[in-house]
């Protein structure tokens, strides 16, 4: 009961506080983690680890296929293509448009 009150209360305190922020408020996160979602560092970090999961992905893929149950799971399925071979980046909601080659962004 008392885990459920502190849930409540803090869901009670972030209401309030969110809707005082207001718009401007938000606007103003929203812009600087745009910003830092848009700095080099970050997108080659974010360029490494899509590379490493996607090795992983592959490694894993072909070590499920050489396995006992890959191989069950293979003669299964005759002549059907995977398409989900690859892993697809999400997209970039956060990023938005592309700069510019100016430097200025929209």
């Amino acid at each position: 009961m008392r885990g459920k009150l502190m849930f409540l209360t803090g869901l009670a305190a972030g209401f309030v506080m969110g809707s005082r922020a207001g718009r401007e408020k938000y606007e103003e996160i929203r812009a600087t983690a745009q910003k830092a979602w848009q700095h080099p560092s970050v997108q080659e970090a974010a360029g490494v680890a899509q590379a490493q999961a996607n090795k992983l992905y592959t490694e894993g893929k072909d070590k499920l296929q050489s396995s006992k149950l890959g191989e069950k799971l293979n003669t299964g399925t005759s002549g059907s293509t995977d398409t989900t071979d690859e892993l697809l980046a999400p997209s970039d909601t956060l990023a938005g448009p592309k700069s510019s080659s100016t430097g200025t962004t929209y």
